[in-house]
């Protein structure tokens, strides 16, 4: 589902928002409330009939340098609200000894935030975005927990398919020892990209991922 970030930013604005956090937190507050309840409420439909595996939270929080907002605000406006919705799903899930994964999606540089959505109970992150500063190498280094999706330079295969080879052997034995890493792009396919090189990067996936 859109979270609550991406949600209050399709209202008001990119800009505008970031002044609302300040100027006008009731109606932040009421714009979350309207979040949760519609949310809860179509999920809650959802789960008469399934047991859900994932709560995947299309956030887009962050930017080339960092979080948009702090994470203390992050805390403050939207961490009670995800809170709230996680509990309500795991206390209506029909099997109850199935786990339920929290993911969060952003693009830009995700680090900062990351030991913030880990006390929502998030354990998968995508899709850390290389042109950021991301490098899913070092990210699973320094966190162990995380399940990372993403990480492929998607500039890489508008190039040669040498380059591309290049960077799929500096990630995938690295990240095939480690474990809890789905080799996917950093980002939508940009158009300029050979179809024939987007194969041959699919192709090195599987023969060293396996």
């Amino acid at each position: 589902l859109i979270g609550g970030y991406m949600y209050l930013r399709s209202l008001l604005g990119p800009e505008d928002l970031l002044y609302a956090f300040y100027d006008a937190p009731e109606l932040i507050a009421s714009c979350m409330d309207t979040w949760l309840t519609l949310s809860d409420a179509i999920i809650a439909k959802h789960q008469e009939h399934v047991t859900l595996d994932e709560v995947f939270l299309s956030e887009d929080i962050c930017y080339n340098n960092g979080p948009l907002i702090s994470p203390d605000m992050i805390r403050e406006c939207l961490m009670p609200y995800y809170q709230q919705l996680i509990t309500n799903i795991r206390g209506r899930q029909i099997d109850q000894s199935r786990h339920l994964y929290v993911q969060i999606d952003t693009d830009g540089f995700a680090n900062p935030v990351i030991p913030v959505y880990q006390e929502l109970g998030m354990e998968v992150m995508s899709p850390f975005e290389v042109a950021s500063g991301s490098d899913v190498v070092a990210i699973g280094k320094e966190f162990p927990w995380l399940v990372l999706l993403g990480g492929f330079d998607k500039r890489i295969l508008a190039k040669s398919t040498d380059a591309i080879d290049r960077e799929i052997e500096r990630l995938l034995p690295a990240m095939r020892e480690r474990g809890g890493f789905l080799p996917t792009i950093d980002h939508g396919v940009p158009s300029e990209v050979p179809y024939q090189n987007y194969l041959h990067y699919r192709q090195r996936c599987v023969e060293l991922g396996g």
